[in-house]
């Protein structure tokens, strides 16, 4: 049985904090994709997806990262992933795009300006 996913926002040090729990899949992807576009309206100078309570994410999740990146820079926003845990890391590193995100080891370094 899948858990539902929620996806919890906070602001802290002036960057907006989405947080997602539970697998980004196919199914949940469009919830994360609703929730990033809702905060990329806001234009907030940094967007953090705190991601460590995602112990899966298939090719869908990894496209949601992906537009959001997209969307961030094209708002010359500063979009941070922390918290990726070794699967998700995995998953970002087979399809070689790792290195296409800044990824910070702590919540307190992704928020730092």
């Amino acid at each position: 049985m899948t858990q539902e996913l929620t996806i919890a926002q906070s602001s802290v040090a002036g960057a907006t904090v989405l947080r997602p729990g539970g697998d980004i899949d196919m199914s949940c992807a469009p919830s994360v994709r609703k929730a990033v576009a809702a905060v990329m309206r806001d234009r907030p100078a940094r967007l953090v997806l705190d991601l460590s309570a995602v112990m899966y994410m298939d090719s869908s999740g990894i496209a949601t990262l992906v537009e959001a990146l997209q969307q961030s820079m094209r708002n010359k926003m500063k979009f941070v992933l922390v918290g990726v845990n070794p699967q998700v890391r995995s998953a970002l590193e087979i399809t070689k795009l790792l290195s296409m995100f800044t990824i910070a080891a702590t919540l307190e370094d992704a928020t730092k300006k």
